[in-house]
C-alpha cells in the first residue's frame, strides 16, 4: 500500500477505507455525555463558565445544591450569563436584570410593562452531577434519555484512592487519544520511566471500540517502580510484569493495570477529552486515577504526592509532544504524519467513524 508522504491519504483503500479523511479536522461527536468541570469548581449560588467546541456554557448551582446548564448569553444584549447572579432558582443577567430559570426560559423582565410579550429564552442542556463532575449533553437534548451514562468502576471505592484531574491542552483531541493508546512512545519518558519497553501482546476492537494489551519489560526507574508497586499486594512479587490494559471506547478511554497473578487492577484510569475551541484545536482533559489502597495502612497516603509528581511530570511531556503534532500540523497545512502501527489506524478509523466533520 502506496502512501503519499505530505498526507494521511492512501493510494488503495485497503482495511483503512477512511483515511483519506483529514483526521485532525473531524469534531468530537456532541451526542454523548461530558464531563466540562469538576464540581468543587461550581460553588454554590455561583455561575461558571465553560466551551464545548466554541459553544458557551454556563454551569449554575443553587443555594439548594441543583445545577443546570444554560447557552452562555442573554437573548437581550449577548452580555455573558455567567456574569449573572443567582437568585434562588433563577438567573439574573448582570446587565438589565433579565431573569432565567433552569430550562433556559425567559422568566422575567423587572422593568416591562404589562401585556408585552417576551422572547422564548435559550437553549439549556441536560446536565448531570456524578463522579465529582459535572457532565452535560451538548448535542440533539432529546438523545439524552436513550444515550448511556459513563460507567465509571470504583471511583468513590473505599479500595481505590483517587487522584483527580482537570488540564488544558493546545492540540486537536485525536493526538491525545493516539497519546495514551501508543505505548511505543515510552522512550519519551526515559527520564521518569528508566528502561521500559512495551510490547503489544494483544488487540481486538468492535463498532464503537479499541482496545489493546501491552506488557512491559526491562528495568524501570526506582522512583516509577515505586509509584507503580504502591497498587499491588501479595498475590504479586518483584519480578513479575504488570498488563497494562487501554480502550479507546468513543469517545472516552480507560487504562488499567493489573499484576499477572491478580484479577484486581492494581490501577485504574478514566478520561475524557474536552474541545474549547471551534477548530477543537483547544481541549481540557478531565480525568480519575484510581490507584488500590496497599494492605500496609497509610502507605498510599504518604506516597501520594510522589505520585503527584510523577504523574503530572509524565503528562508535562505528553503534553509538549502532542501540542508540537498540532504546531507541525498547522505549519504543514496538513496531517503528515507517517503512522503505520496497525492499532493506531484502527483507532484513526474509529475516530473518523464516529466523529462529525468540522465546518470550517
Amino acid at each position: 500500500m502506496k502512501q503519499n508522504w505530505k498526507t494521511d491519504e492512501l493510494v488503495d483503500h485497503g482495511p483503512y477505507k477512511n483515511q483519506e479523511l483529514d483526521l485532525r479536522k473531524v469534531g468530537l461527536n456532541p451526542n454523548f455525555w461530558y464531563p466540562i468541570a469538576q464540581s468543587k469548581d461550581v460553588k454554590k449560588e455561583k455561575t461558571y463558565g465553560v466551551n464545548f467546541g466554541g459553544e458557551p456554557i454556563v454551569l449554575i448551582r443553587t443555594k439548594s445544591n441543583q445545577v443546570f446548564a444554560l447557552e452562555d448569553r442573554c437573548i437581550h444584549r449577548q452580555i455573558p450569563l455567567s456574569q449573572g447572579v443567582v437568585c434562588g432558582s433563577k438567573l439574573k443577567c448582570t446587565y438589565h436584570g433579565w431573569t432565567y430559570d433552569e430550562t433556559g426560559k425567559l422568566a422575567g423582565v423587572p422593568y416591562l410593562p404589562p401585556g408585552i410579550p417576551i422572547p422564548k429564552g435559550v437553549k439549556s442542556y441536560p446536565c448531570r452531577e456524578d463522579y465529582n463532575h459535572i457532565f452535560v449533553f451538548p448535542g440533539v437534548a432529546e438523545l439524552a434519555e436513550t444515550v448511556p451514562f459513563p460507567d465509571i468502576e470504583n471511583p468513590t471505592s473505599n479500595d481505590y484512592k483517587t487522584m483527580y484531574f482537570s488540564r488544558r491542552v493546545n492540540c486537536h483531541y485525536s493526538f491525545l487519544l493516539e497519546n495514551l493508546m501508543d505505548m511505543n512512545h515510552q522512550f519519551l519518558h526515559r527520564r521518569l520511566m528508566g528502561k521500559v519497553k512495551p510490547s503489544l501482546i494483544e488487540n481486538s476492537q468492535g463498532d464503537n471500540w479499541v482496545e489493546a494489551k501491552y506488557k512491559f519489560k526491562g528495568e524501570p526507574h526506582p522512583t516509577a517502580h515505586l509509584v507503580l508497586a504502591a497498587g499491588r499486594n501479595n498475590e504479586d512479587t518483584a519480578t513479575d510484569f504488570d498488563i497494562m490494559t487501554i480502550r479507546t471506547e468513543y469517545p472516552y478511554q480507560t487504562l488499567t493495570v493489573c499484576g499477572p497473578n491478580s484479577s484486581l487492577p492494581a490501577l485504574k484510569l478514566w478520561v475524557s477529552y474536552i474541545p474549547v475551541d471551534k477548530e477543537q484545536k483547544i481541549n481540557h482533559s478531565f480525568g480519575m486515577l484510581m490507584i488500590r489502597r496497599p494492605k500496609i495502612p497509610g502507605l498510599l497516603t504518604l506516597l501520594w504526592p510522589l505520585m503527584r509528581y510523577f504523574t503530572g511530570e509524565i503528562f508535562a511531556e505528553d503534553k509538549m509532544a502532542v501540542e508540537t503534532e498540532q504546531k507541525a500540523y498547522d505549519m504543514q497545512g496538513g496531517d503528515w504524519n507517517q503512522e503505520i502501527f496497525p492499532l493506531l489506524l484502527d483507532v484513526r478509523e474509529l475516530l473518523r467513524k464516529k466523529g462529525i466533520p468540522l465546518n470550517q
